[in-house]
């Protein structure tokens, strides 16, 4: 008896998770000063809109086809840029390696920062310092890259079987031939995996930091809607569309052929 009051009153302190959802929601609405009456006019100016949209219209193909390839190449730089540091960064990073704790700790914190600053602040605060251009798009990619995979290269080499790099460790290697020959080979596919994850992460974000000047189909998307041209906007759009989907099936078949090697 004792137990089962013991669990109905565990039961009752514990708050229901959607009671405090409807909640949130509830007081986030009313703070907001949003109202009904607004997202319905909203229907009309979206219809407004919608007309002046359609049909897209794609003003000088070639221009929007160089600037999503220049978005694309913005990735791919920024991307290896990215894994290149966050490995290095990783290895000193992760307990089981690092030449002393105070120096994994303080990697940690610093992806953790970088991590939770958008990529599209890493953008302007690049603008401001190199100018407009695809440069500071490499930048801010390469930078926000570091966020996101220093920790999960560093986890995943803290997830090894210590055993593998005792054994590197016995036969008298140095420090660079334990990473290369018995860490290395054992995170590979989640190496590749994560990397080519980010990447695909990065495509999308080089198409939109051209928006803030960083180069690119953002670029021309911008300018479009400047000028009122929302029929060439939505063309720009639908280009942008055009590269994600192509890159993520293209990203899917280069892991299912590296997993086989």
């Amino acid at each position: 008896m004792i137990k089962n009051s013991k669990n109905g009153f565990d039961h009752f302190k514990r708050p229901n998770p959607f009671f405090i959802i409807i909640v949130l929601f509830i007081f986030s609405f009313s703070q907001l000063n949003m109202s009904w009456g607004k997202l319905l006019d909203s229907f009309e100016r979206g219809k407004y809109m919608l007309n002046r949209m359609l049909p897209p219209r794609f003003d000088e193909p070639l221009n929007l086809l160089e600037a999503a390839v220049e978005s694309l190449q913005v990735a791919v730089v920024g991307t290896i840029l990215g894994i290149i540091m966050s490995t290095v960064l990783a290895v000193l990073a992760a307990k089981n390696l690092t030449p002393h704790p105070l120096i994994s700790y303080s990697i940690k914190m610093f992806a953790a920062f970088v991590r939770a600053v958008p990529a599209l602040i890493w953008a302007i605060l690049f603008i401001i310092a190199v100018g407009f251009g695809p440069t500071p798009g490499i930048l801010a990619l390469a930078v926000n890259s570091i966020g996101m995979l220093v920790k999960v290269y560093a986890e995943s080499i803290e997830e090894m079987d210590m055993a593998t790099i005792e054994a590197v460790r016995s036969t008298g290697a140095s420090p660079l031939q334990v990473i290369f020959q018995g860490v290395f080979p054992s995170i590979m596919s989640i190496f590749i995996t994560w990397s080519i994850f980010r990447f695909d992460i990065n495509v999308r974000y080089a198409a939109v930091l051209g928006v803030v000047g960083a180069g690119g189909i953002g670029w021309v998307l911008l300018s479009a809607v400047k000028s009122s041209r929302l029929d060439a906007a939505l063309g720009a759009t639908f280009v942008i569309f055009a590269l994600i989907i192509s890159i993520e099936y293209i990203t899917r078949f280069i892991k299912r052929q590296l997993e086989n090697i």
